[in-house]
């Protein structure tokens, strides 16, 4: 008599991309927190006159916590299945690519640093760009795993 036992763990793409979308929220709520975002009195809407640093080396302003917040949303929503949730990693890590070359390119003092990015936040769009791109590729499925 064989059994078959399905564990009720997540696809490891589903897992991961459920890891970053919670870490986004958790990096959008923390952008409007005084204490883990220095000089949070001076942050903006948007653009580079934006004060205020998570973690006091990232450059935030309201736009860019909010776009954190629902990159993190869209995230969560996209990990329900190994499809999506590998479509977020591909389509999300591309995305921060672009940023990581945006920022590299921008003039960090001009109202084209809408977000606003300073170097800190390129290397970090480098390296999330590049690691999700990676774990999509590379995380491969239990077969005892969910895949839905």
């Amino acid at each position: 008599m064989s059994t078959t036992t399905t564990t009720r763990v997540p696809h490891p793409v589903r897992a991961a991309a459920m890891a970053i979308a919670v870490v986004f929220l958790l990096v959008g709520v923390l952008g409007f927190v005084p204490g883990i975002t220095a000089h949070l009195d001076r942050i903006s809407f948007a653009g580079p006159d934006s004060g205020a640093h998570l973690l006091g080396v990232f450059h935030v302003s309201v736009l860019h916590n909010l776009v954190h917040l629902l990159f993190g949303v869209a995230g969560l929503a996209l990990a329900r299945t190994v499809p999506t949730a590998r479509s977020f990693l591909i389509g999300g890590g591309a995305l921060y690519l672009v940023l990581w070359l945006y920022g590299l390119l921008v003039d960090k003092g001009s109202a084209a640093n809408f977000a606003p990015f300073n170097t800190a936040d390129d290397w970090l769009h480098l390296g999330l760009g590049a690691g999700m791109i990676a774990l999509a590729l590379g995380l491969k499925g239990n077969p005892n795993a969910r895949s839905a």
